[in-house]
């Protein structure tokens, strides 16, 4: 009964001393693994230099100024030249682009200078100048309908008033028939195509007449007037 008495009373000792030597333990064992996570040791004679090669070496330090230099200015000069380049068919297809629309207008056109051929040998032989003015009539007529096809409109003139942005006044004539502004006559007619001015139409604008000056006399008197009573 006394040997198992004691044996219960040493058991908490015997615990807190084991406890204590085991937390020693683990100090000891962490100091020992603390310089081998901050890295391996380095002699104290080594050079430092391998670390900035290791760090170029990966990529992640600094790059060679001249080589930067040499990338840039080659990719400058392949930009300038593909810009060129660009340039250069921008305008060969702008030229192609106005010659197929010469190309359309002529065509449209070529029917109007094949029938004016056959009127000019119909005239030769006309007997009655009747039918010289009704072919070229047909002609003309092939002409407006033509031009009305491709866009070409001609300006209104006689009649209308007087626009500066399609009309060139050429001539001003004084009367009271029409108001003034109005355009008497057309001297050359004006076209547009689509929305664009080709010519503007040459025209005389009636404008109102001016008042004739009262005569005067030596002394300021209107001539021909009586005596004041």
């Amino acid at each position: 009964m006394n040997t198992n008495n004691e044996s219960s009373n040493n058991s908490p000792g015997a615990t807190a001393d084991d406890t204590s030597r085991s937390e020693a333990g683990a100090d000891a064992a962490s100091e020992s693994r603390a310089p081998e996570a901050a890295g391996p040791s380095r002699a104290p004679g080594a050079s430092p230099s391998r670390a900035p090669e290791a760090a170029a070496s990966t990529g992640n330090g600094p790059t060679d100024p001249i080589a930067e230099r040499d990338a840039l200015k080659d990719q400058l000069l392949r930009t300038a030249a593909d810009f060129d380049n660009f340039r250069k068919r921008a305008r060969r297809e702008m030229e192609d682009a106005k010659t197929r629309g010469k190309d359309e207008a002529i065509k449209e056109i070529l029917p109007v200078f094949d029938n004016l051929e056959r009127a000019v040998a119909a005239a030769e032989n006309a007997q009655a100048i009747s039918s010289v003015i009704e072919g070229v009539k047909m002609v003309l007529k092939l002409f407006e309908d033509t031009a009305d096809r491709m866009g070409l409109k001609r300006i209104k003139t006689v009649g209308e008033r007087f626009d500066p942005a399609v009309h060139e006044a050429i001539q001003q004539q004084e009367t009271d028939a029409h108001p003034p502004g109005t355009i008497l006559t057309e001297v050359v007619p004006g076209y547009t195509f689509g929305q664009r001015l080709l010519r503007a139409s040459m025209v005389v604008v009636a404008r109102k007449p001016s008042k004739p000056a009262a005569e005067t006399g030596a002394n300021g008197e209107a001539k021909g007037g009586g005596a004041s009573a």
